[in-house]
């Protein structure tokens, strides 16, 4: 089991490959100290939706103690005890922070995929005469100076190494924040040091039944058998064998794949009774939904509708319920959506109890352009209804989200709009929270 198999593997390409992988150092906290400079050395914690728990922390906050996903209530005498700042989630400044990231890493590489909101990986092997390490130093030095986001930069013939390679440039004083696993000496010191379950793709599953076969670090898996490990795994955990010994087997993405279905759910801000509430409710999540759904170019054929109470409350009467609603033709219009999303909430709606979280899904999407014709059509939406939903996305754009909406959606501030209140300004997106500066 520990004789090395190096065949190339599936999808292995012969050229050799050089990727970066950039992560932005505990962004959110970092968003937030960006235009708050006396932040800088405090510890720092992001509260999720409802300021409900702790969904991020800064690298002081870590150091303290403060667990993740801690409920708000657990630790707030922690938090007193040591001054630390609290945020209500600020997905506006953070997804405007990090389309600037993007922006500036796009001018870096011909070749740059997304691969989260804090993380992108970009292809640098274009330049064989390149210093890489200097190349590295010189993305996460512009992206501070630009933006006031700290990087760390990982370099790798593989994604999965470059994977490693920042993980550890994140955590090490000597890195400095740039690490490069080019070098095949390099390679094994680290692998060997990164215990199994935390490379890229393996997880906590996985790794539990790596480390019952003897396979307990990263070096380990690297060189184990590749046939054993497909017999006893499958063909995604031999790549990632291959990747480990410097195979390319996992290419960049420059368009990310289209979502098969998208979700949009969040608990109430306070619960509710009333029907009126909750149409409020769901209408706000279909026309986030739909907005979506239009941007990756999609129609949905049926709409999904949720409402439950909490689990928790033992003294209350429980109930949940949902219904999916077929549409008769695929559509990306939001009005449409609506109609049958609020028919159905209507049908599954109980009166006498006190609901704490509502949602909806679109389901069966499918490409815009590709939509069947029916008996009575070409299948597509009717022009009308696409140019309408194309001025309406642009007004929203230009004079901000919820400016141009639906009745049905109602009016900022209904009870069950999400508890924002520690949420810091709109500094990029919103002219009125623009910092002031006096001399």
């Amino acid at each position: 089991m520990s004789s090395t198999n190096s065949e190339p593997g599936p999808g292995a390409p012969s050229r050799r490959r050089v990727f970066a992988l950039v992560d932005c150092n505990n962004f959110y906290a970092s968003c937030e100290r960006v235009f708050e400079p006396r932040l800088e050395g405090r510890p720092i914690v992001v509260l999720s939706n409802n300021d409900g728990c702790i969904v991020a922390r800064s690298q002081e906050s870590k150091t303290l103690g403060v667990p993740m996903g801690a409920p708000i209530h657990q630790v707030r005498g922690l938090l007193k005890r040591h001054d630390v700042a609290v945020y209500s989630s600020n997905y506006t400044l953070y997804g405007d922070m990090s389309a600037r990231v993007m922006a500036i890493l796009g001018g870096f590489a011909p070749h740059l995929e997304i691969y989260s909101i804090d993380e992108a990986f970009l292809g640098l092997d274009g330049n064989p005469r390149l210093d890489l390490d200097a190349y590295g130093r010189r993305i996460a030095t512009t992206v501070r100076q630009w933006t006031g986001i700290p990087v760390s930069v990982g370099i790798g013939p593989t994604k999965t190494l470059a994977k490693i390679a920042n993980r550890t440039a994140k955590r090490s004083a000597k890195a400095g924040g740039v690490l490069s696993l080019l070098h095949p000496a390099n390679q094994d010191i680290l692998l060997e040091r990164t215990e199994v379950q935390d490379v890229w793709g393996v997880g906590r599953r996985w790794g539990k039944r790596l480390r019952r076969a003897g396979i307990v670090t990263a070096r380990d898996l690297r060189d184990a058998d590749t046939r054993w490990i497909r017999s006893r795994f499958n063909v995604v955990a031999e790549r990632i064998v291959l990747e480990l010994r410097g195979i390319s087997c996992l290419d960049l993405e420059d368009m990310a794949p289209a979502r098969r279905q998208i979700m949009c759910t969040r608990s109430l801000g306070e619960r509710v009774e009333d029907l009126p509430s909750l149409q409020s409710a769901v209408s706000h999540h279909v026309t986030r939904a739909a907005e979506k759904l239009r941007g990756q170019g999609s129609a949905a054929r049926a709409v999904m509708v949720f409402i439950q109470t909490s689990p928790f409350a033992d003294r209350e009467p429980r109930y949940s319920n949902a219904v999916t609603m077929p549409l008769p033709q695929a559509t990306q219009n939001t009005g449409e959506l609506l109609h049958h999303a609020l028919r159905g909430l209507r049908s599954i709606y109980r009166r006498g109890y006190r609901y704490q979280k509502t949602g909806i899904m679109l389901l069966d999407l499918q490409e815009e352009r590709a939509t069947p014709p029916t008996l009575f059509g070409d299948g597509r939406e009717p022009a009308r209804s696409r140019l309408l939903m194309r001025a309406m996305d642009g007004l929203n754009r230009r004079l901000g989200r919820g400016s141009v909406r639906y009745a049905a959606e109602g009016f900022e501030g209904g009870p069950w709009v999400m508890k924002s209140r520690h949420r810091s300004p709109a500094y990029t997106t919103r002219w009125s929270d623009l910092p002031v500066v006096q001399a």
